[in-house]
């Protein structure tokens, strides 16, 4: 194939591309309206009611090491370390 042929058919793909995209079978093609009213971060909805806090934290670099050594969620278990802690020794 000559380098003409493969911008052609390259042509041709895109402005197949954009034929989908403007009826809508793959994408939307949004107006520059669309585009500034649309609102920047998270969408309304998605994070949750109980969301945690971020704390600074000091601890001894030894447990800190053998927490992360724990591998990915490290910190999701000493919450759930903490919570049970809480457990057992809240007034009740």
């Amino acid at each position: 194939m000559s380098k003409k042929s493969e911008l052609s058919q390259f042509e041709r793909d895109l402005l197949e591309s954009v034929r989908q995209a403007k009826s809508g079978e793959y994408a939307s093609v949004h107006t520059p309206e669309q585009i500034e009213t649309r609102r920047r971060g998270r969408p309304v909805g998605s994070t949750k009611a109980n969301a945690k806090v971020s704390i600074n934290l000091r601890i001894d670099p030894d447990v800190l090491a053998a927490l992360k050594a724990t591998g990915r969620g490290w910190q999701t278990r000493m919450n759930d370390v903490l919570k049970e802690w809480l457990k057992a020794h809240s007034p009740a």
